[in-house]
C-alpha cells in the first residue's frame, strides 16, 4: 500500500501573541482582552465541555446530538471571530433555520423528558453533570456575546437566540440523561 502524502504541520507556537495581541479572521489584530476574544475563549470552553460530555456517550444518539451542537457552535465562533466587513468570507453561517432546528430539538426532548419546576443539583451521573457544566459555560459565553453585540462587533439577531437555545437544549439533555438506566449510559 502506498504511503499517504504527509500534510504540512500547523504552527502551534507562532509567537505572534507574545505582546498580548491576537488575530481575528482576517488581518485585524486586537488585544487579547478585546470582548470578541473574551467571548471566543468562553465559546471554546463551551466547545470543550460539550466534547467531554460527548466522549461519555460514544456511538449514541446523544453523542450525535452533541456533535451537531458542536458544529453549530463552530459556525457561531467563526462569526464572532470575523470583523463585520469580512463576513462574506464565511462559507456558512447560522441563520433563522438553525435556531428553528434547535427549537424543534428542544420541543422533541421536552416531550420525552418532563421538566419539574425545581432547582437542579448537578451530579446525578457523569453525563448529566458534564452536560450541566457545558450549559453553565454556554451561559457565560452568551453573556460575553451579548457584550459583543452591545459593542457593535457582531449582530445578535441569530447568534443570541441560537446560543440561548443551546444552553436550553443542554439543560434538557442533562435532565434526560438523569433518567437513563445505568446499563444504557
Amino acid at each position: 500500500m502506498p504511503a499517504r502524502p504527509r500534510r504540512p504541520s500547523a504552527r502551534v507556537a507562532t509567537r505572534t501573541g507574545d505582546g498580548g495581541e491576537t488575530s481575528l479572521f482576517g488581518k485585524e489584530r486586537v488585544r487579547k482582552t478585546d470582548p470578541r476574544i473574551e467571548a471566543l475563549g468562553d465559546l471554546d470552553e463551551t466547545q470543550a465541555a460539550i466534547g467531554l460530555a460527548r466522549s461519555l456517550a460514544p456511538r449514541s444518539s446523544l453523542g450525535r446530538q452533541l456533535l451537531e451542537l458542536q458544529r453549530g457552535l463552530y459556525l457561531l465562533m467563526a462569526e464572532v471571530a470575523t470583523p463585520q466587513g469580512n463576513l462574506g468570507r464565511l462559507k456558512e453561517r447560522l441563520d433563522g433555520a438553525a435556531v428553528a432546528r434547535l427549537d424543534e430539538v428542544l420541543e422533541t426532548l421536552k416531550k420525552s423528558t418532563p421538566i419539574e419546576g425545581r432547582f437542579v443539583i448537578p451530579g446525578e451521573n457523569r453525563i448529566a453533570a458534564s452536560l450541566d457544566q457545558a450549559r453553565t459555560v454556554a451561559r457565560r459565553a452568551e453573556r460575553h456575546v451579548v457584550e459583543c453585540v452591545d459593542g457593535g462587533y457582531v449582530s445578535g439577531d441569530v447568534l443570541l437566540p441560537w446560543l440561548n437555545r443551546l444552553s436550553d437544549v443542554l439543560f434538557v439533555l442533562a435532565r434526560a440523561s438523569e433518567r437513563v438506566p445505568r446499563a444504557q449510559r
